[in-house]
C-alpha cells in the first residue's frame, strides 16, 4: 500500500492488506462513542492554540483549523454529518472531515499527540461535564425531598429496624435520611470531579513527545487543574472512570433503597402513601392494579449500574502499561451509568414531588407493635430503675398488653403498677406517639421542631 491508499486508516502504510469488515465491525467505537464530539472538537482546538503558540505549526494553520472545526461542529449539530465505520471512532471521523475542509492544515493538527492521550482527554472532558450536569439534578432530588419533608414534618411514621415496628418518627424525618445519603452521594461526586480534572494530553503514545509543547497552557484553555504527571499512567489510567461508576453505584444504592420502601407503603397493607397515576402502571389482565413501576424499576438498574462498576475493574485489572486496546470498552459502561443515574433522579426529583401521604394510616400502623416501649423503659429509669431492670420490667409489660390485644397505653394504671410502682399518672403524656416524638429534641432527633431546623440546616447549606 502507498501513501495516498492509507486516507482511510492513519495507521495503514504499516500494513500489506485492508483491515476485514468483521474486524472494523468488532473494533469500531463510533457507534457509541461520537457523542464524544463536542469534548473531541474542544481539546483539539486547544491543542492547535498551543501548537501555533509554540511555533510547531503556524498562525495560518490554527485559523484554518479553528474555521473547519468550526464547521464540522455545525454540521454533527444539524444533523449533516456522516459518521462512518470505517474511520473507527469519533477522532478519527472529526480528522477525516477537518482535512477535506481545509487540507494539510487537519493534517498537521494530530502533531505532537496519540489517539492514546487524545480520547484520554476527550473522556476525563466528557466525565467532568456529566458530573457537572449530574450535581445540580441530586440538588433538584435533594429539593424535593425538603419540600415534602417540611409538609410532613410532623406526621408519625413507624421506624422500623428489622422491618418490625420499633419507634415512632415523623416522616419528614425519614426523608431527611435519605437527603443525608444524597449528601455525601454529592460529596463523592466533587471528589470524583477533581481528580477527574487533569490533563493526559501531551503524554502522546506512553512516553511524551519530542515537540517543545506547553501542556499546562492546554490545562489552562480547557479548564483543568492541573496535568498528569506521568505520561505511562496518563495513557492508561481509568480510575476516574471507575470511581464516577463506584459513586454511581452507591447513589443507585441509596434510591434502591428508597424505593423498595416507596413499594411497601403503597401496598395497601401499608397504605401510608400514594404515587402520582403518572409513575405507576396497570396490569394487563388485573383491572384493580396500580402497579409502582418507576421504583420498581430503579431497583432493577441498580443492578446494572453495579454490573458497569465490575465491568471496569475487571477490564483493568490485568492491564500492563501502558495502553491497551481493551480500554476502548470503558466507554459504553461509563456513558451507560452517566444516563442511568441522571435520569433515575430526574424521575425521582418528580415523583417524590408528586406523592400523597396518608397521616391516619401511618398513625394506625404505630398502634401495633408497641412503639412506645422505649418510651417507657426511659421514664422508669428517670425515676430512678436501672435501665436493664426498666427493660425487663417494660418487657413484662408488653407481654401483658400482647395478651389482652392492646397496647401500652391502654393498660389500666393499676395493671402498669403491678409491674413497678414507680409508674403514676404521668406515664400516658410519655406513652402517646406525640409525646414520644417532642421528647426526641435533639439534632439529630425526630422531634418536629429538630426536623424543621435540620430542613432549614439544609436548605442554607
Amino acid at each position: 500500500m502507498n501513501p495516498s491508499d492509507s486516507s482511510q486508516y492513519t495507521w495503514a502504510g504499516r500494513f500489506s492488506e485492508p483491515m476485514s469488515d468483521l474486524v472494523k465491525r468488532y473494533t469500531a467505537s463510533v457507534n457509541f462513542d461520537r457523542r464524544m464530539w463536542r469534548q473531541d472538537i474542544r481539546a483539539s482546538v486547544a491543542h492547535a492554540t498551543m501548537l501555533a503558540r509554540q511555533e510547531i505549526i503556524s498562525a495560518g494553520d490554527l485559523a484554518d483549523i479553528e474555521r473547519g472545526m468550526a464547521q464540522v461542529g455545525r454540521e454533527i449539530e444539524n444533523g449533516s454529518f456522516v459518521w462512518s465505520l470505517d474511520l473507527e471512532d469519533v477522532h478519527l471521523n472529526i480528522e477525516k472531515r477537518l482535512t477535506a475542509l481545509v487540507g494539510d492544515a487537519g493534517k498537521r493538527l494530530h502533531t505532537g499527540r496519540s489517539r492514546n492521550d487524545q480520547v484520554a482527554t476527550d473522556i476525563r472532558l466528557y466525565l467532568r461535564d456529566a458530573i457537572d450536569e449530574l450535581l445540580p439534578l441530586l440538588r433538584q432530588f435533594q429539593t424535593s425531598l425538603l419540600n415534602l419533608a417540611e409538609k410532613e414534618a410532623a406526621t408519625p411514621l413507624p421506624g422500623f429496624t428489622h422491618l418490625q415496628v420499633a419507634q415512632p418518627v415523623t416522616f419528614g424525618h425519614h426523608l431527611l435520611a435519605y437527603f443525608e445519603m444524597m449528601q455525601r452521594d454529592a460529596e463523592r461526586f466533587s471528589d470524583c470531579r477533581r481528580r477527574t480534572n487533569r490533563l493526559p494530553l501531551g503524554a502522546a503514545a506512553l512516553a511524551g513527545t519530542t515537540y517543545p509543547i506547553d501542556r499546562h497552557f492546554v490545562a489552562e484553555l480547557l479548564g483543568f487543574d492541573g496535568v498528569c504527571e506521568n505520561s505511562l499512567d496518563a495513557v492508561s489510567d481509568r480510575d476516574f472512570a471507575i470511581e464516577f461508576c463506584a459513586a454511581c453505584a452507591m447513589l443507585m444504592m441509596h434510591l434502591s433503597r428508597l424505593s423498595e420502601e416507596l413499594v411497601l407503603w403503597m401496598n395497601p397493607r401499608f397504605g401510608f402513601i400514594r404515587i402520582a397515576d403518572r409513575f405507576c402502571t396497570g396490569s394487563s389482565i388485573m383491572p384493580q392494579k396500580k402497579n409502582p413501576d418507576v421504583p420498581e424499576l430503579a431497583r432493577g438498574k441498580t443492578g446494572r449500574v453495579y454490573g458497569h462498576l465490575t465491568a471496569l475493574l475487571t477490564l483493568m485489572k490485568g492491564q500492563p502499561l501502558a495502553y491497551n486496546k481493551d480500554n476502548q470498552e470503558d466507554k459504553e459502561p461509563l456513558f451507560d451509568a452517566i444516563d442511568t443515574v441522571s435520569d433515575t433522579l430526574c424521575i425521582f426529583a418528580e415523583m417524590i414531588a408528586g406523592i400523597t401521604v396518608n397521616p391516619e394510616k401511618m398513625r394506625d400502623a404505630l398502634a401495633e407493635g408497641f412503639a412506645t416501649a422505649t418510651d417507657l423503659a426511659d421514664f422508669l429509669t428517670r425515676k430512678g430503675l436501672p435501665f436493664r431492670d426498666a427493660h425487663a420490667t417494660v418487657g413484662l409489660a408488653v407481654r401483658r398488653a400482647e395478651e389482652l390485644g392492646v397496647d401500652l397505653a391502654q393498660l389500666p394504671l393499676a395493671e402498669l403498677q403491678s409491674f413497678s410502682p414507680l409508674l403514676d399518672e404521668e406515664v400516658f403524656a410519655v406513652l402517646t406517639i406525640d409525646g414520644s416524638l417532642a421528647a426526641r429534641a435533639h439534632i439529630g432527633g425526630t422531634a418536629p421542631e429538630q426536623v424543621l431546623a435540620a430542613i432549614s440546616r439544609a436548605r442554607r447549606g
